[in-house]
């Protein structure tokens, strides 16, 4: 089964109608006769999504939906409200009360299982991105949230400039967002900076589907992919909604619409794309942590492996690997106290990074020990390489706030190039430590390359 969903109805018929549709689609389905029981099996089942009658004799659905949003138990399950109220008024209360969309009665059966389908695919995402969070949350790599949100910015894509121009001038009062009206041609223009938060799309501009068809390009867009979008489609036709919804609207509304249950609906998208935001550069952020060294702002040996494994398989002339260590470094710790330490450590690792290319690889191991690895490179370039690096940690001693006198810091290096195809990261370490081992032998402060790839 692809969800479990909560039909919530006190007429036998009408719940025996519904769950033989959604039973057809591959759907478990769970009833309810009132609003109680709704209550107790939506905390003790958590079912997917929630589709909740409005007209029940114990509770109206619109109470079940508030009581279901203000539980942390419940508060993320998705409620589809239905009723046979089609006025305006009713849809708009209902939506401003925590429902996650309203169908009226007749329910289409194909706009209804689009809807479920795009709320569920919703649902799983925002968990998704909740689980992850949770988990890097678990192992101290959460940081906290800002608490401050931007405005969000609408734009308005119309069949023309005059019909444009109207929905701005309707939606100016309500909505205290940004509105900018946006020919078709430039909504595929803008950077990930300027991106608007939210499309309101004509399913129609200047010829029929045209809507649909930039739906489906913002989607694929880096700038535009998370923007939500809200489809506007001809009174009745629900065949292209359903489509809409399929390829990823957030909602749709028919024309002639309500300028009230518009900017309801604005106000829900921006708020769930917000929420999404906040999830995914928590996660971005905990996954930016998961492979960084806190104190040099470098990767991590975690990350240093697994990367130095994937570089070994590309095609090129090879791969340089070179480990380095500073030279002495408990002799710094002993005389000038950890806190220089950590200074020293954190200057070396941006002495590095300036000496080498955005592509190379520049990790932290533990310790005062460091990797480094230069792909499609020829021996005497990799040398120089090393030697550039040594030369850039020993050509200064190191100063900075908090030191008493500058630190003077030395660094050993071992070179080992890749020789043959199927040779492993593994080995090409260990050779690569075995010359850190003779440069240190050897009196410090120099390069050494392995000796079966001088």
């Amino acid at each position: 089964m692809t969800g479990r969903i909560l039909v919530v109805d006190d007429v036998a018929t009408n719940r025996i109608v519904m769950k033989v549709k959604l039973a057809a689609a591959c759907y478990s389905v769970l009833q309810a006769d009132c609003g109680e029981a709704a209550l107790r099996l939506a905390r003790s089942e958590r079912p997917d999504l929630i589709l909740l009658d409005v007209m029940m004799p114990d509770m109206s659905g619109v109470s079940v939906c508030e009581r279901l949003k203000s539980d942390p138990e419940t508060a993320d399950i998705p409620v589809i409200l239905i009723t046979a109220l089609s006025d305006s008024d009713s849809k708009v209360d209902g939506l401003k009360r925590g429902a996650d969309d309203y169908l009226t009665k007749p329910v289409d059966e194909v706009t209804l299982l689009a809807r479920v389908r795009s709320l569920l695919r919703s649902s799983e995402i925002q968990r998704e991105l909740r689980l992850r969070e949770d988990s890097y949350a678990g192992l101290g790599f959460a940081e906290p949230t800002t608490g401050f949100d931007c405005p969000g910015k609408v734009a308005l894509v119309a069949p023309d400039a005059a019909t444009g121009m109207a929905w701005k001038r309707a939606l100016g009062p309500v909505v205290g967002n940004p509105l900018e009206v946006l020919p078709r041609e430039h909504a595929l223009q803008t950077r990930v900076q300027a991106a608007p938060d939210l499309f309101v799309i004509a399913a129609d501009l200047a010829t029929r589907n045209e809507g649909l068809r930039l739906l489906s390009d913002l989607r694929s867009r880096p700038a535009s992919r998370h923007a939500a979008v809200l489809m506007i489609l001809p009174q009745g036709d629900t065949e292209r909604g359903a489509v809409a919804l399929d390829l990823g609207a957030g909602d749709i509304l028919y024309d002639p619409f309500d300028i009230g249950e518009l900017a309801v609906r604005i106000e829900m998208q921006l708020k769930r794309k917000s929420q999404s935001d906040r999830l995914r550069a928590s996660v971005e952020a905990g996954l930016e942590l998961a492979v960084t060294d806190s104190l040099t702002g470098l990767h991590n040996r975690r990350y240093a492996l697994r990367r130095l494994d994937r570089m070994m398989m590309a095609p090129g002339r090879g791969v340089a690997v070179m480990m380095l260590d500073l030279d002495h470094f408990k002799s710094v710790n002993d005389s000038f106290g950890h806190a220089a330490g950590d200074h020293v450590l954190a200057a070396v690792a941006k002495r590095l990074r300036n000496q080498l290319r955005p592509q190379d690889l520049l990790a932290r191991l533990g310790g005062e020990e460091f990797l480094v690895a230069v792909q499609d490179v020829g021996s005497e370039t990799a040398l120089d390489c090393a030697e550039r690096l040594r030369r850039a940690v020993g050509e200064a001693p190191i100063t900075g706030p908090g030191l008493d006198l500058p630190i003077p810091v030395t660094m050993s290096v071992g070179l080992a190039m890749t020789q043959t195809h199927g040779e492993t990261a593994e080995v090409l370490l260990q050779r690569a430590d075995q010359a850190l081992y003779g440069s240190k032998h050897e009196g410090r402060n120099q390069v050494t390359v392995s000796a079966s790839a001088a």
